[in-house]
């Protein structure tokens, strides 16, 4: 042990000391300042807020609001840990109903800044102000100013006298992202409130109040995307004690990141393992491999069945019927999901035919915003189409190829088996695989043997994404999904060292592709990176990037969906 740490007694912190250490549990960086800020907002009833950022944060913030105030004689307590008008005794943080509670928040940001605090209660113009500068104290002068009825805070030189915290603030960009995405996440819910957000002088979200279901959506569709309110599925479901609403995204819509995935209970943004399990098992079989569904879903229940005391930041809660909540979240999930699993567009002319003659309701992706909220009801799933009815094999396969609807099961299994052998050929180091691009109905009919190929002979096909085959040791599964990925790979690694592997390949008509805020603020960072690799890219717009040249050996991928996971594989956050 160090000399110095074995003569040291116990001692009590300063108080200033003993605010910064706290601070750090709950302002982060500058996007936690904002969070706390706009919930105070919000609870006190506001329903315009007006955020004003430069660089990132980290120089000022800003917040304005048209709430209730704050009464003069309580600014100096504002500014005061454990000081809140939330909750008055113990027994109501069994029941809390606001976003904040803790009385933490403003004594963190003024541990950390240089905080302006003004408020007005009243219409007359009055208003009084308080000003922190990073420094513990009893009593601060309350000045008389002229103030508009609401609250307005000033933080500015955001851990300016903390240089181990400020030193790992990103670049502005990066830091005005998370910024923005506190923002987007408030206003998911908070429909009755306008937002304006600006950075650097430039207004970059513009929310105006949604008071019908048609406003809503629109909001909805401004940040999160037209792709997902499109696409998306309605669902609403409710019990005695619970109701859960809110869009499903479409599994064609998947992403390779847990990126737009918005959970509120209660009005409250959270990241709950309950409710996330519950999901991922309402999409079970539908997404492949890795691939994380979007969704948007407000779930009611009774305060007093959950806690929200979990964590500083207020983003953990705790269910008093955890299992309850867990089968009623993934119950109507999956029957919401379940009406519309069937329409793929993989599937054959034949099952096509079945489900078209079955006796199935499905219903439109999206209801007309004015009458969304409308229970889900359980659907009854038509005839199941005949096993040895087959489907194209793939997206990838040689065009012009078609199955007959209903072969006789010796040729249909001959011809997918064929297919099957053909699409795995480049797995297979051997003289007798079969070139890829050769068309499958050149292919002879011969009968074929169970030995003949280590991965079988294939004998049926399952929802476009299955191949069942089997060998002299029994039943082989395929994952078409996972055995193109797996080709993609050996053809990269076998290219890797190859000089034309770095060759980028012009595009005859750039491309351009939506990414998000937070993405584009890592284009020109990552710029050099993307070149080596091939990719020419530069931002275009607040939202998009264009894309010129290409990796030649990926000349056929789907970039929509590349760059912006790309993007996000190498954000070092």
């Amino acid at each position: 042990m160090r000399e110095d740490l074995k003569i040291r007694r116990i001692h009590t912190l300063n108080p200033a000391l003993a605010n910064q250490i706290a601070a750090g549990e709950v302002i982060e960086r500058p996007a936690s300042v904002v969070k706390e800020l706009l919930e105070n907002s919000i609870d006190a009833g506001a329903t315009e807020l007006i955020i004003r950022v430069e660089q990132g944060g980290s120089t000022l913030i800003e917040i304005m609001d048209n709430g209730r105030g704050i009464h003069a004689e309580d600014l100096p307590l504002a500014v005061i840990r454990h000081a809140t008008s939330k909750i008055q005794t113990a027994e109501d943080l069994h029941a809390i109903v606001s976003l904040g509670f803790r009385g933490e928040a403003l004594a963190s940001i003024a541990a950390v800044s240089r905080l302006t605090l003004t408020s007005s209660q009243a219409d007359d113009g009055i208003g009084y102000q308080v000003e922190v500068n990073g420094t513990a104290f009893d009593r601060q002068e309350i000045q008389a100013v002229a103030a508009p009825k609401g609250t307005h805070i000033r933080v500015q030189d955001l851990f300016f006298n903390v240089p181990a915290r400020r030193k790992f603030l990103k670049k502005p960009g990066t830091e005005f992202g998370h910024i923005e995405e506190i923002v987007r996440r408030l206003a998911l819910t908070h429909f009755d409130i306008r937002f304006v957000l600006e950075h650097n002088q430039s207004i970059k979200l513009n929310l105006p109040i949604a008071d019908s279901g048609e406003l809503r959506f629109q909001r909805v569709q401004q940040l999160l995307g037209r792709a997902f309110t499109e696409n998306a599925y309605w669902m609403d479901a409710d019990s005695i004690n619970m109701r859960l609403t809110g869009w499903l995204g479409h599994p064609s819509d998947a992403r390779a990141q847990a990126d737009l995935q918005y959970v509120y209970v209660n009005g409250r943004i959270v990241k709950d393992k309950t409710i996330s399990h519950a999901l991922r098992m309402a999409y079970d079989g539908i997404l492949h491999g890795h691939q994380h569904a979007g969704y948007l879903l407000f779930l009611e229940v009774d305060p007093e069945n959950i806690d929200v005391n979990v964590h500083p930041t207020k983003h953990e809660i705790r269910f008093l019927n955890q299992r309850e909540v867990h089968e009623f979240v993934r119950h109507y999930a999956k029957e919401t999901l379940s009406q519309f699993q069937t329409a793929t567009a993989d599937l054959s002319d034949a099952m096509k035919i079945a489900e078209n003659q079955a006796s199935m309701s499905v219903q439109p992706r999206y209801q007309e915003p004015l009458q969304l909220h409308r229970r889900v009801e359980s659907t009854q799933t038509g005839e199941q189409a005949p096993s040895d009815v087959l489907t194209d094999f793939s997206s990838n396969q040689p065009q012009g190829v078609h199955y007959s609807a209903q072969p006789s099961r010796y040729q249909g299994s001959q011809q997918l088996n064929n297919a099957l052998q053909s699409y795995l050929a480049p797995l297979r180091d051997t003289s007798s695989a079969v070139d890829q691009a050769q068309p499958l109905a050149d292919f002879t009919v011969q009968s074929p043997k169970v030995d003949e190929h280590p991965l079988g002979i294939a004998i049926a096909q399952l929802h476009g994404i299955y191949v069942l085959a089997q060998n002299t040791e029994g039943l082989i599964i395929v994952d078409m999904h996972a055995a193109h990925e797996r080709i993609l790979l050996q053809q990269m690694k076998s290219a890797w060292d190859k000089p034309e592997f770095w060759t980028s390949q012009q595009l005859l008509i750039p491309k351009v592709i939506n990414i998000t805020r937070m993405q584009a603020t890592r284009v020109e960072e990552l710029k050099d990176q993307l070149a080596r690799l091939g990719l020419e890219i530069d931002q275009y717009g607040d939202e998009q990037v264009i894309v010129r040249g290409v990796p030649a050996i990926l000349h056929k991928a789907n970039f929509e969906a590349l760059v912006p996971e790309l993007l996000n594989d190498l954000d070092p956050n």
